[in-house]
C-alpha cells in the first residue's frame, strides 16, 4: 500500500476570500498528478465518501485536491454542516469559477513544495460542480483533463418560472436542505449574475471547446440529474469517455455521514478505479 500525507491548506480566493481546501498527497519520489474536486450544491469538501475517496486515490498514486467553495456556507472549525447562511445566500457560479483558477494558481505556485506535476493537473466535479468544472476547464489550458460525476449539462433548468417570481417579490429564495431539514437562502443577485453572464456560463457552449480528454460518470438511475445530461455531453464532445452506471443514483450510493468499513459500494469502487485509471492512463 502506498502511504499518503493529508494536508489541510487555506487558499486565497480571487473573490478577496478563503478557501478551505486539503489535499491528500502519495508517497513518491517523483512529481505526481493532481485531481482537483468540485463539490456540487450544498455539498462540502468532506461530505459522504469524499475522504475516503482522496485516501484511495492517494494509495494508487494519484494526489487529490478536494475545496470548499468560499461562499459554500460552511465557516469555522465544524466541517460538515452548512452554518453561514449569509455567504451561502451571495454565491454564484461566477464565484465558483474564480475559486476554481485560485485553487489552480494555488497547485501551479506550490507545485515543487507539494511534489506535484503542474502539467498533470486534473479537474473533477459533482452534479453542479461538475458543470462548473466544465466552465473552467474551457478556459484553462492549465488542465489536462476532466471528470465528470453525475454533472449536469446547463444551468437553465434551475431558473424555473415561480422561482424568479419569488425573487422578484422577496429578493430571496429557500432550498430546502433535506438532509438537515435547513431552508438555505439564495439572494437575487445569484439569479441577476446567471443573466449578465448567461454567455460564459453556457456548459454546453463550453463542452464543446474542450480539446482535453473527457471521462463522463453517470448512473442511469441518477433521481436529481437525469442520464440525458451524461448524453448530452457525450455528443457535445466527440473524443469523451461516457461511462453508464447500471441502478447508479446521484451519488453513486454514497450517503453522509459515511462509514467507511460498512458504506463503501461496488458503485464507489467502480468509480474510483475509472477516475483514477484515467487520470494515472
Amino acid at each position: 500500500m502506498n502511504t499518503q500525507t493529508k494536508k489541510e491548506i487555506k487558499i486565497s480566493s480571487k473573490n478577496d476570500s478563503i478557501i478551505s481546501a486539503d489535499i491528500t498527497l502519495p508517497k513518491s519520489k517523483i512529481p505526481t498528478p493532481v485531481l482537483v474536486f468540485c463539490h456540487g450544491f450544498k455539498g462540502f469538501k468532506d461530505w459522504g465518501h469524499y475522504n475516503w475517496f482522496a485516501q484511495k486515490s492517494a494509495e494508487l498514486g494519484l494526489a487529490f485536491l478536494k475545496f470548499n467553495f468560499s461562499f459554500n456556507g460552511i465557516q469555522g472549525d465544524n466541517l460538515t454542516e452548512l452554518n453561514d447562511m449569509k455567504a451561502f445566500a451571495e454565491n454564484n457560479y461566477s464565484k465558483e469559477i474564480k475559486d476554481v483558477q485560485s485553487v489552480i494558481d494555488y497547485i501551479e505556485t506550490n507545485a515543487d513544495d507539494l511534489n506535484i506535476d503542474p502539467k498533470r493537473i486534473f479537474l473533477a466535479g459533482h452534479s453542479r460542480g461538475g458543470g462548473i468544472a466544465t466552465l473552467a476547464c474551457s478556459e484553462d489550458k492549465r488542465i489536462k483533463g476532466l471528470v465528470l460525476w453525475a454533472s449536469l449539462s446547463e444551468f437553465d433548468s434551475f431558473f424555473r418560472k415561480e422561482t424568479i417570481e419569488e425573487w422578484e417579490k422577496n429578493g430571496v429564495v429557500y432550498a430546502k436542505n433535506s438532509r438537515t431539514g435547513q431552508d438555505l437562502p439564495l439572494n437575487k443577485q445569484f439569479y441577476e449574475d446567471f443573466l449578465a453572464n448567461k454567455s460564459t456560463l453556457d456548459i454546453r457552449k463550453a463542452a464543446k471547446l474542450i480539446s482535453v480528454p473527457l471521462l463522463v460518470i453517470h448512473g442511469d438511475k441518477d433521481e436529481t440529474v437525469p442520464f440525458s445530461h451524461a448524453e448530452a455531453f457525450y455528443t457535445l464532445v466527440p473524443h469523451s469517455i461516457l461511462i453508464k452506471v447500471e441502478e447508479g443514483n446521484h451519488t453513486f450510493g454514497a450517503k453522509h455521514p459515511f462509514d467507511e468499513a460498512n458504506d463503501v459500494t461496488e458503485m464507489l469502487e467502480e468509480l474510483l478505479e475509472n477516475t483514477v485509471e484515467f487520470c494515472l492512463d
